[in-house]
């Protein structure tokens, strides 16, 4: 049986969703028996509580700092801040020493960097690595050099913008493969529900994961739209739902509101536009589901590629005020919805909702490594 284990890190969602996708698609390929995928955390598994709380930072940064948070990954891409500073990250090194030892796994596939140089360390001074090595890059086209410089054996890359940007930067071509972004299988699997535009029938979700003081006021200003059917998720903030609630009260408009769901794919796939931040995984989620964005945050550093690569397609527009929000859906409805028909088939080309999958494949037809 193959084993195959999957680090990730909770550094943001689009890590934990590659993971979780990549685990899924190799337990579904591959059946009972024949293979198994291990998603392992072992920052959370190392450092608990403390990680815990360097998350909740790193939110925190990037979502009310942005500038901060633009410097720090500046310093990461020009400098070897990584490799100097990895020493921070001892503790990780004899522990996924222990795990590789024990486990011996056919492939390792990591979807966070720093993984590379834990590795690099176990196995410098030419030590055989008895495992192949597959890195899946959860950034597009902005791409920190921290992703390469600690090598393996393959990348794996969400688009071929991202693969051009690679090749530019000297990584081997021979070692990038442009396989998708893993979503859920979810959206290969089910089927997208919307059908075009039409009166009373103009979808648009709203999903809130950042400027939360200002998110009842885009909901107001949304529902000044009287063509629009609206929904709304907040997550857990159960006092960002009674803010959102009161406004759509105040409107006397019917808004589906949505705390933590797990029916996101099949939200996506049934509305016509998405309006939320530049986020990995949600951006790499509509693509999957073919749904044209509305891009209102975008942070400095690896959500400027994620914005990039939606408006280069023109799959969407720049929406950082509320009243661009409301002016872009309005012309994006207008005349017989003519720009979401573009949009949406430029969308399209974009998309590989079965990545995961074939990603798997990929990773599961790998040769033995030769000692």
């Amino acid at each position: 049986m193959k084993k195959i284990l999957i680090f990730t890190a909770g550094f943001g969602e689009g890590h934990n969703t590659a993971a979780r996708s990549v685990a899924a698609a190799v337990k579904q390929i591959a059946g009972e028996g024949q293979a198994e995928a291990v998603v392992i955390d072992l920052m959370h598994e190392c450092y608990g509580r403390f990680n815990k709380m360097v998350c909740k930072f790193y939110i925190g940064v990037i979502n009310h700092a942005p500038k901060v948070w633009e410097r720090i990954y500046k310093w990461l891409d020009e400098s070897r801040g990584m490799e100097a500073n990895l020493g921070l990250l001892v503790g990780l090194v004899p522990k996924l020493a222990e795990i590789l030892e024990r486990e011996k796994p056919d492939a390792v596939v990591s979807t966070y960097p720093v993984y590379s140089y834990l590795i690099a360390r176990i196995y410098k001074d030419g030590k055989p690595r008895p495992f192949s090595q597959v890195t899946i890059v959860t950034d597009s086209i902005t791409v920190n050099s921290v992703w390469y410089r600690g090598g393996s054996d393959y990348f794996i890359v969400p688009n071929e913008d991202t693969a051009v940007v690679m090749r530019e930067k000297g990584v081997d071509d021979s070692k990038i493969k442009m396989l998708g972004f893993p979503v859920t299988h979810r959206f290969s699997t089910e089927a997208i529900t919307r059908t075009p535009p039409a009166e009373g029938n103009k979808r648009v979700l709203f999903m809130i994961n950042s400027a939360k003081a200002e998110a009842p006021n885009v909901v107001r200003r949304l529902l000044e739209l009287p063509e629009i059917q609206l929904s709304v998720t907040v997550g857990r903030d159960e006092e960002l739902r009674a803010a959102v609630g009161k406004v759509i009260a105040a409107s006397g408009r019917t808004v589906e509101i949505y705390g933590w769901t797990d029916k996101l794919p099949n939200l996506l796939m049934s509305h016509h536009i998405l309006v939320s931040k530049a986020g990995g995984a949600t951006v790499q989620e509509t693509i999957a589901a073919k749904t044209p964005m509305m891009i209102m945050q975008v942070v400095p550093g690896q959500e400027e590629g994620n914005a990039r690569l939606l408006l280069g397609h023109k799959c969407g527009a720049l929406t950082e005020t509320t009243d661009a929000i409301v002016q872009a859906v309005g012309e994006a409805f207008a005349n017989g919805a003519q720009l979401w028909a573009t949009w949406e088939q430029n969308i399209t080309k974009l998309s590989k909702p079965d990545a995961a999958l074939v990603i798997a494949r990929f990773v599961l037809d790998l040769e033995p490594r030769k000692p």
